[in-house]
C-alpha cells in the first residue's frame, strides 16, 4: 500500500480498515470500467457506423447503470452522464 495509514488499535478497526481497501479497489475498477466505456464511444464518435455507434452507447449507458446499481455513482450522477452521452451521440448524427 503506497499510503500511509496509521495501524489500527482494536480488532474492528482492523477489520474495517480490510473491508474499506477491498471497497476501494472494486469501487476503483468499476469506475475504470465506466470512464473506458465512456471513451470508447466518445473517441469513435465521429468515424464509426451508427450502428456501432448506438452500441457503443447501449454498452457505456450500462457500465453506467451497473455502478449506479452497486452505489459507486449516485444515481442523479449516472443519469447525468447518460444523458449528455446520450446529447453528444444525437448531436454526431444530426451533423
Amino acid at each position: 500500500m503506497e499510503d500511509r495509514i496509521d495501524m489500527p488499535q482494536t480488532r474492528s478497526m482492523r477489520k474495517a480498515l480490510r473491508q474499506s481497501l477491498k471497497r476501494r479497489q472494486g469501487n476503483r475498477a468499476w469506475k475504470v470500467r465506466v470512464k473506458s466505456a465512456r471513451r470508447a464511444l466518445l473517441d469513435n464518435l465521429e468515424t464509426a457506423t451508427p450502428e456501432d455507434t448506438a452500441a457503443n452507447l447501449r454498452t457505456a449507458q450500462k457500465m453506467i447503470d451497473k455502478a449506479a446499481k452497486r452505489h459507486i455513482l449516485h444515481p442523479n450522477t449516472a443519469a447525468r452522464r447518460k444523458a449528455r452521452l446520450a446529447q453528444k451521440v444525437a448531436a454526431a448524427q444530426a451533423r
